[in-house]
Formats: C-alpha cells, sequence, structure tokens
C-alpha cells in the first residue's frame, strides 16, 4: 500500500516543483504565485510636474516593501529618487486650476493651498481642524470655493475673508411654536383674542417686534432642510446669483449583509458589515435644485418635458398579469451641472434609475427649465466607455455654442459634438472601434484620445482636428499605449506594455513618427530567464456566426487528443484577450507553466467583455450565463476540431464571474468539461450587489425570471464532472455565504464528485501568496486528475 502510493503521489510533486523543461528557468506554482516582487515592480502614478519641468512617477526597483516617488527632469532620461523631506514640499498632481493655469488650489490634510505655478509657492489658505475639501476657482477667479461639511465656502482672493454660502441642515423645519395644543385650547385663545381689544394689541405689538428681531438677526445663507436625503453636485453660478444641488433620496433602515471573521486578532468572531443584497438600492434617485440667494427661494428642475420619461422598459411584456404603479414616475439621477467657459449656459447629465436612458440637457436655471440636446435609450442598459450615470465625458467646445460627450449611438462609443442653438448633432469620431479619455488641447485647436482602432487587443495614442475627421496615430509599439501629456502638450511620458512584458515608462514627443525611449527596466533577472509566451490572438466562430476574440496558448510539440483549460475572466465587462500585459498576471504565468506540461489553453473575451461596441456588451442581459457561456462552450468544439484537443479531456476555471460560468458550464453543459475549478464565485445573482446586477437582470422583484435563468444554484442538480470550489472567508464582494448556500444545495442534491477549499483570512482578491500557492495546487491536481 505504502508504495503503491508513494509511486502515485511523486509524480505529481515532481512535476509541481520542477516542470519539464522548457528553458534554464523551471516554473513552478510556488514561484509564480509567491510574492509580485519577484516579477519587478513596474512603474505607476505618472504626473507632470504644473511647469512640465518633471515627470514623477512611483517606482520599486529596489525590491523594498512599498514603492517610492522618482523623477525625470526635462531633457534627461536619467530618473533618480526624490527624498521623503522633497517629496512633502512638493504640490500635489491633483487640484483645480485658473483658466490660464499659472495657479492651482488643491486640499491636502484637510486643508486649502494656493500654489503659484511662476513662483512656485504655496500658500495656506485655511488651517482648521474641521476638514475642507474640493477647492476650485470661481467664475471671475477672485474667490477659492470650498466645502466644509456639506456646505459650500468661499475665500476671497483680495480680502482672505471667508463667506458661507449655503446652510444646509439634515431633516425637516422645526414647528412654528403655537400658544396652544389640542383643539380645545385652541377654541379658548382664539375666543380671547375675539372677545378682548387689549390682548389683540398686546399680541401685534408681540408680532412686530419679534419680526424685527429676526430681520436684524438674521444673516444669510438661506438655511436649507434638505429631510432624509444626501446633497450633492453644490455649485455657485458663474453670476454668483444662484445654487445649484442635487438631493438624493436614500433608502433608510436598509437591511446590510453581515460577513463573518473568524480569524481575529482578539480570538473572537468578528463582523463585516457589508452591501445589501439586489433589489435593494442605496439610493431611490436624485432632484436638482436651485436656490436663488437674492430671492432667498429654492425651486427645482422642470423634467416634465423630458421624452421617454414615462416609457417602460421591454421586459415587462414577459409578465402580462402585471400593472405598474410607477408608469409616470420614473425617478432620475443627475450629474453635476457643468458651465460653458463664457459662463452663459450649463449642461447637465440625467439617467433614468433603471439606467435605460440617459438625457444630455441644457439648463436654464432662472426659468429651471430643461432643452433636450440628446436622448439615448438603451432596453438593456446605458453603458460603454465614457459614459455613466454620473456624467462621464461631457464639455463645451472652446466656441461655447457645442456641448461635446460619448454615446453608442452607432454601436460603439464614440465622440459627438451638438449645437446648443439649432440641435444639430455631429459623429466627430466613426468606426467599428471604441475611443477612450478624449479630452481638448491646451491651445483648443485638437482632440486627443486613446482608440482600439488598429486593433480590439490594442490601445494607441490619437490627435484629431477640433471639427473631427480623420485622426493621427502618435504611439505605434504594439500592446497598450498609456499617454500622459506634458502640460505644453510638447512631451508624452508613455506607460506601455505588451502580452509578455509588463507596463514600463518611455518618454517621446508628441508628433507623428516619434521614436518612443525606454526609462525604465524594472524585472528581475529571475523573471527575465524564462521565455514567457507571446499567445496568439484568434477568433473563433461561436454558433449564433459572430467571431469571438480569444488568446490561445499552445505546446511547442502538441500531441493528438492531448488536453485543455478554458480560462475565464472575471468581473463580466472586462478584457484579457488583448495585447498588453495583463492584471491576470498570475493566471497568465500559470498558463505558461500548463502549456509546458502538456496543456493547451484558450483565454476568450466572451459575451459581456468589454472592448467590443454595445451588442458585445449588453448580449448577457437577462441572460447571464446565456452567449457568454455558449461562446466558452463554443469554444471547446474549436478546441475539439482545429487543435487536436480529446473532448472528453478539457477543463475550465475561472475567479468572480469567471467562477459564475464555471458553476454554470459544470451545470448545465454535460459532458463538455470534464473538470472545473469555480474560485469566490456568483452562485444565486440576487444576493449579489444591486448597482451590479440590476443593470444586467433588472430587480428579483420585478424579473424573477432573468434571475432564475441566470443563477448557478438553480440548476446544481446537472453536475456530472468533477468541481472544484474555493473561496474566502471574509469575501465582502461575493459572500462567503454564496459558496455556502451552494455547498447546501449539492448535499441536499446527493453530489459526491465536488469538493470545497476555504481561505478563512482572505476577501476577494487573496493577498497572502500561501493562500494563491494552495488554490492553483489544487486547481492543477484537478487538471493532473481528471484531463490526463
Amino acid at each position: 500500500m505504502k508504495i503503491r502510493f508513494l509511486y502515485r503521489v511523486l509524480p505529481a510533486i515532481l512535476i509541481i516543483s520542477c516542470g519539464y523543461l522548457h528553458s534554464q528557468t523551471r516554473l513552478s506554482i510556488e514561484m509564480i504565485m509567491q510574492d509580485p516582487l519577484w516579477i519587478g515592480t513596474p512603474p505607476g502614478q505618472l504626473y507632470w510636474s504644473d511647469d512640465g519641468n518633471t515627470l514623477y512617477f512611483k517606482w520599486n526597483p529596489e525590491a523594498e516593501s512599498e514603492s517610492s516617488l522618482y523623477a525625470l527632469d526635462k531633457g534627461s532620461t536619467e530618473p533618480y529618487r526624490v527624498s521623503e523631506e522633497k517629496e512633502a514640499e512638493l504640490p500635489p498632481p491633483w487640484g483645480s486650476y485658473n483658466r490660464d493655469k499659472t495657479r492651482k488650489v488643491f486640499s491636502r490634510d484637510g486643508d486649502i493651498f494656493l500654489y503659484d505655478i511662476n513662483t512656485n509657492a504655496i500658500f495656506r489658505v485655511t488651517q482648521t481642524t474641521d476638514p475642507e475639501t474640493n477647492p476650485s476657482f470661481s467664475h471671475r477667479e477672485d474667490k477659492i470655493l470650498f466645502f466644509s461639511g456639506q456646505n459650500l465656502y468661499a475665500w476671497e482672493t483680495g480680502t482672505g475673508s471667508i463667506t458661507q454660502l449655503t446652510d444646509f441642515k439634515q431633516g425637516n423645519p422645526p414647528e412654528e411654536k403655537k400658544p396652544y395644543s389640542g383643539d380645545a385650547e385652541k377654541w379658548l385663545y382664539e375666543d380671547q383674542l375675539n372677545l378682548f381689544q387689549a390682548i389683540r394689541d398686546k399680541k401685534e405689538v408681540k408680532d412686530r417686534l419679534a419680526e424685527r428681531k429676526k430681520n436684524h438677526e438674521r444673516k444669510p445663507p438661506y438655511t436649507i432642510y434638505t429631510g432624509q436625503g444626501r446633497i450633492g453636485n453644490i455649485q455657485l453660478s458663474p453670476d454668483e446669483r444662484f445654487i445649484t444641488y442635487t438631493r438624493t433620496q436614500t433608502v433608510q433602515n436598509i437591511k446590510q449583509t453581515i460577513v463573518p471573521d473568524f480569524v481575529t486578532e482578539s480570538g473572537y468572531t468578528g463582523q463585516i458589515n457589508a452591501r445589501p443584497k439586489a433589489g435593494t438600492p442605496y439610493s431611490l434617485g436624485s432632484d436638482m435644485f436651485v436656490y436663488d440667494i437674492a430671492g432667498d427661494s429654492v425651486y427645482s428642475l422642470n423634467t416634465s418635458d423630458m421624452p421617454g420619461l414615462s416609457e417602460q422598459p421591454g421586459f415587462v411584456k414577459d409578465y402580462p398579469g402585471r400593472k405598474d404603479k410607477h408608469k409616470n414616475e420614473r425617478k432620475l439621477n443627475y450629474s453635476r451641472l457643468v458651465w460653458s467657459d463664457s459662463g452663459e449656459n450649463a449642461v447637465v447629465n440625467i439617467t433614468s434609475l433603471d439606467n435605460k436612458d440617459r438625457w444630455i440637457m441644457l439648463a436654464d436655471i432662472k426659468s429651471g427649465t430643461l432643452s433636450i440636446l440628446d436622448h439615448q435609450r438603451d432596453e438593456a442598459w446605458i453603458g460603454g466607455p465614457g459614459i455613466g450615470a454620473w456624467g462621464g465625458t461631457l464639455g463645451w467646445m472652446p466656441d461655447n455654442q457645442h456641448v461635446y460627450f460619448q454615446s453608442e449611438e452607432s454601436g460603439y462609443s464614440h465622440l459627438y459634438s451638438v449645437d446648443i442653438r439649432t440641435g444639430r448633432k455631429k459623429a466627430l469620431t466613426s468606426g467599428s472601434f471604441e475611443i477612450y479619455d478624449p479630452f481638448v488641447s491646451s491651445d483648443k485647436k485638437h482632440w486627443f484620445f486613446t482608440s482600439n482602432e488598429v486593433h480590439t487587443g490594442e490601445r494607441h495614442f490619437y490627435k484629431m482636428l477640433l471639427k473631427g475627421g480623420k485622426a493621427g496615430r502618435i504611439t505605434f509599439m504594439e500592446g497598450r499605449n498609456d499617454a500622459f501629456l506634458s502640460p505644453d502638450g510638447s512631451m508624452i511620458a508613455l506607460l506601455y506594455s505588451a502580452s509578455d512584458l509588463p507596463e514600463e515608462l518611455y518618454l517621446m514627443e508628441n508628433k507623428e513618427g516619434s521614436r518612443p525611449i525606454r526609462i525604465t527596466h524594472s524585472f528581475t533577472e529571475e523573471f527575465k530567464a524564462y521565455p514567457w509566451r507571446k499567445p496568439e490572438f484568434i477568433t473563433f466562430r461561436a454558433r449564433d456566426g459572430k467571431l469571438v476574440p480569444a488568446r490561445l496558448y499552445k505546446p511547442e510539440g502538441p500531441v493528438k487528443n492531448g488536453p485543455a483549460v478554458i480560462f475565464v475572466h472575471g468581473a463580466g465587462y472586462l478584457q484579457n484577450a488583448h495585447k498588453w500585459w495583463s492584471s491576470y498576471f498570475r493566471e497568465y504565468m500559470f498558463h505558461n507553466f500548463l502549456v509546458d506540461r502538456g496543456y493547451t489553453v484558450l483565454d476568450i473575451d466572451y459575451r459581456g467583455s468589454a472592448g467590443y461596441g454595445r451588442d458585445w456588451r449588453t448580449a448577457i442581459y437577462r441572460n447571464m450565463g446565456g452567449k457568454d457561456l455558449t461562446d466558452h462552450v463554443d469554444g471547446a468544439e474549436f478546441l475539439v476540431k482545429e487543435h487536436n484537443i480529446d473532448s472528453s479531456r478539457i477543463g475550465i476555471y475561472g475567479g468572480s464571474y469567471g467562477g459564475f460560468i464555471t458553476l454554470m458550464a459544470m451545470f448545465t453543459q454535460p459532458g463538455v468539461f470534464a473538470a472545473g475549478a469555480a474560485l469566490r464565485s456568483v452562485t444565486d445573482w440576487a444576493h449579489y450587489s444591486h448597482g451590479y446586477t440590476a443593470n444586467i437582470l433588472n430587480t428579483p422583484v420585478e424579473d424573477s425570471l432573468a434571475y432564475i435563468r441566470s443563477s448557478p444554484i438553480y440548476y446544481a442538480e446537472g453536475l456530472e464532472g468533477a468541481l472544484l470550489m474555493c473561496h474566502g472567508m471574509v469575501d465582502d464582494n461575493v459572500h462567503f455565504q454564496d459558496i455556502v448556500r451552494l455547498t447546501q444545495r449539492l448535499i441536499e442534491l446527493g453530489k459526491d464528485n465536488w469538493e470545497l477549499a476555504v481561505y478563512p483570512v482572505e476577501s476577494h482578491a487573496f493577498t497572502k501568496p500561501s493562500s494563491w500557492t494552495d488554490e492553483y495546487k489544487r486547481i492543477f491536481r484537478l487538471f493532473e486528475t481528471h484531463l490526463k
């Protein structure tokens, strides 16, 4: 017995610790799952000094416990470390500028500072125990506006005086004190006034003195009671007559979930208060109000003329017996107002609470009216790059007559402008690609943006005339190019990575054809000694005819009827079949480890992934575990037909959303996957967060069909292959309760071919190398046992 046991176990131990020869460096699970410092630390958090003479970034070339601030002076290619004393004296990269960008105001440690860029002088504006935040210049630039608590204040640059501009108070106004209580006392009081002139005269004098005292003592600002609402987006109008703000109706006495923490310093079980479940939002929408300072009055913006406001979502047709009581009461969310540079006009982004409509409206705050500039409706949900419930890309062109924004009107997120006088809309960019992070150049003549026009798996930096047209491509290295433009626009600091190379810092001139110069060399000799594979970037055809993007890793000499593993990335709306260094770097290294051992690995950007436009993004609406799952089933068929994979030797694994897909695959696709590893998995979407899930599945009460068809727990009886489940016990994202509920379901169904590994000190993203190592040893053992 002992001899047979050693004979069976020893080869697996040798494989894990040594590996097959692929190079002079032999990967092991322990190596690739240890502290990432063995790889090296890429540069990050780049920013230019306000005068453009120095580039700053965080870096850790010495493999210390944390990164330090480094600097690169203009004209140099040799970065140097900034001392902690010098770093403390530097103005921060955040802040708000005046129009000509000669001054910047910022908050640090709860106080406000004014920075003169020309003289490099920093002036402290406030020094208090209460924190002051979010400073900005007034439109006239003679005041610095900032917040303390929930109220707006102004510091006059000339006199140094501070004025409180708002007086928001939570709750309702105090009730007026009356000289009686109850109907009986009221009758007596009024009868006395009717009977006696002396009493009426005394009351008149008393009322006159009270009013005089009130008028004498009263000082602005006008007190605004907010009830139970949360105040936000407070702004002073350019003419300083109005203050606009939003009031969000918060859900009272919301029931939170609890995550137990078993391994604690005290020895007692702790308790982490976490988010509520789907169908329980934190807010019930918001309204936008205008406070007329001169008139001491408050009124709301009128939304009655907004097109499509009463239109109901299409899914209600699946519930023909339902009477919608809220047909004309759709709730809204407002962004902050965006004022034109001239101060004459303001625009606001409004979305419906169900996120199926977005309106870009011109706001006339004097009259409280709104005029439509653009309306976008999506029966699934509004989204995509530069498009968000709180504004996204939204601003004014230099002529103060055109508003720019991003929209998926064409099926891809592109840049548009609209004339506020005529309502004429123009697409500034177009094509089967997406635009990221557009901004207007400092000289107001050009656009700069990032795009995946060249290839869905590449990101490049572009320059385009303000009126639109053909954009000039500035970066050319294959992979991802994240550009940081210097203040004068002459230089680009570039964070570049490829599929087999983590991020490094480059410097280049901001012009087409410029050659990037590499500045940093961040990675260890141990990491560089292994020849990391560049995966093949392929597409395969899904059952509905769509071409599905994927990364393919193949052994050098693949054998016929070999094993394969399909990896499912997390987040749903995320891209991983790309040509840059993956945020799933451990998984990337594990895939190299698997290929060394004869596996073929397929990594799919399934339906719902980012980077491929609106239809791809919303293809999972009301059916997670639909097309996103069949893309993986079709990927397995592709491996069998095109890459000589044995159909009985295919495994699947992934974390979070990837764990969810793995469960759905193992429960609903019998015979396709021999083994699956589901990590930190969503098992029932009704138990996940409202903000994420309600976009895709609506709410459990409104659309129970979508939740039932999309949740693995309802299909657990279909488990046939070998299933490994791994979950952190203090996961405050996908709660440990999720996997416990599924475990009980498997027990009640009498299923045998599954196991659960728990990690008592880990949350959603593991932090301990020992946990990563244990998890991936289990995954590898699962595949070795059932696929080989």
